[in-house]
């Protein structure tokens, strides 16, 4: 059997591409399309919310909401617009790895939450595009009430995680913030000049 000529082989990866970007395109419309369609009721009263920590396990850690989400559902990536979720860690509280680790995903799943509710298609694209996360340095509490309040007013979900204290640190005290999922450009305008951790 003879090998490709170098024509046939760019003339085939160049027809994989096509296919692979239009697979692409199907599946994320015919999911839009679908957005409305077999989605059950759910009820929008107050009883039906769990109570917020009468249930928490050893390690609960809440969400903070100092500064009111801006629209959430506003933020609406380009077709293959790479998006990111932030986490941004404060130092200055001296916590071991494993601690930064559970506060990271207690951030984590709450911007998820956030947008699972107001933006799913946002975090569909997210999702597809690599679900990136990247960790980031803070070094005070108001370092990370000044970055929640601007990513807030950018309508990027925001949450900052407030520590039980039940092991190394303190009771109340604010110990990372995440930030999006949110395209690339729109979240660096509000951690750009961070370092990584």
């Amino acid at each position: 059997m003879s090998s490709l000529s170098t024509a046939q082989s760019v003339v085939f990866a160049v027809s994989l591409l096509a296919s692979l970007s239009a697979g692409y395109a199907l599946g994320a419309w015919s999911s839009s399309q679908e957005k409305g369609k077999n989605v059950p009721a759910v009820p929008s009263t107050d009883a039906a919310k769990p109570p917020a920590r009468e249930a928490a396990g050893e390690d609960s850690e809440s969400e903070e909401e100092d500064v009111a989400d801006g629209d959430l559902s506003a933020v609406k990536p380009g077709f293959l617009e790479p998006c990111k979720l932030v986490l941004v860690v404060r130092t200055d509280l001296g916590m071991t790895t494993g601690k930064i680790a559970a506060q990271c995903g207690h951030a984590t799943l709450a911007c998820y939450k956030a947008l699972q509710k107001t933006n799913p298609s946002l975090l569909k694209h997210w999702e597809r595009t690599g679900q990136a996360k990247i960790a980031l340095k803070a070094t005070s509490e108001e370092e990370l009430l000044e970055l929640e309040a601007i990513a807030k007013s950018l309508n990027l979900a925001a949450r900052s995680i407030v520590d039980a204290g039940r092991t190394q640190i303190a009771a109340g005290s604010r110990t990372v913030l995440g930030i999006g999922p949110g395209p690339v450009e729109l979240v660096n305008k509000v951690t750009g000049k961070l370092r990584l951790l």
